[in-house]
């Protein structure tokens, strides 16, 4: 992990998890607090709260597992997914969505253009469906070491964000991923075999995984949904570094 210059350490969180409260999404603290085990969630009538959970939702791709349907789903699907090819249309579209108790609905304007800096360094990451030149679904994260911190997802057709998670994970596993940070409990990952770490064991293992390179935007998905559905969940459980 870096050093830390703006934030507290995270074990002070509260019982909330609200590490403190207040700045603006900027670059250099969004790039402080993820390598820290620290996200932003902006509160309405609230100054930005900055957030690590105890308990910490998380997903190691090698232990993923996909149900049959979706299996089938990916093995005829006419999508195509693609990476960082329309990230501000994405974070935009999640934003849009309407899903209480979810994160995408408090994506403001300040939060866009920080995570659009970043991703102008290549450290934030768009994965999209495309149904022709459609853009019919997808999802964006922060990528640091062998950490995928997933943020937010949309969909607008039938299994596309699960098409989409489903082939990134498979892309991770080739790119030797560790971990993906979830955040907090939705029951669309928990399907995908995302489970709850205490906060210690989850920072002990970011600070391992910060010491891999960071695979720098733009990404390039390598392997497309037909062939990545025989590859989530077939692969054996890794010990690696998680």
């Amino acid at each position: 992990m870096v050093e830390r210059h703006f934030f507290p350490d995270p074990d002070e969180a509260n019982d909330n998890g609200v590490v403190c409260a207040g700045a603006a999404p900027e670059p250099a603290l969004l790039k402080e607090a993820y390598q820290n085990g620290i996200f932003p969630w902006p509160h309405r009538g609230y100054p930005l709260l900055w957030f690590s959970p105890d308990p910490r939702f998380v997903l190691t791709p090698r232990e993923a597992h996909l149900h049959r349907s979706l299996r089938k789903a990916m093995r005829k699907t006419t999508l195509t997914i693609k990476a960082d090819t329309a990230f501000v249309d994405v974070i935009a579209q999640c934003g849009k969505s309407k899903r209480p108790g979810q994160r995408g609905t408090w994506i403001t304007p300040a939060m866009i253009a920080g995570y659009t800096a970043l991703h102008h360094e290549g450290l934030a990451h768009s994965i999209e469906a495309w149904d022709g030149d459609q853009l019919v679904g997808g999802l964006y994260g922060v990528s640091f070491g062998s950490v995928f911190f997933g943020e937010s997802m949309f969909t607008k057709i039938e299994d596309a964000s699960k098409i989409t998670f489903a082939t990134l994970l498979a892309n991770l596993m080739r790119w030797r991923f560790d971990l993906v940070d979830c955040q907090a409990h939705t029951g669309h990952l928990e399907r995908f075999g995302a489970v709850h770490w205490p906060r210690r064991r989850f920072l002990d293992v970011l600070a391992l995984c910060m010491k891999a390179p960071t695979r720098l935007g733009p990404w390039e998905m390598e392997l497309q949904p037909a062939a990545a559905s025989s590859i989530v969940g077939a692969a054996p459980a890794s010990t690696g570094r998680g």
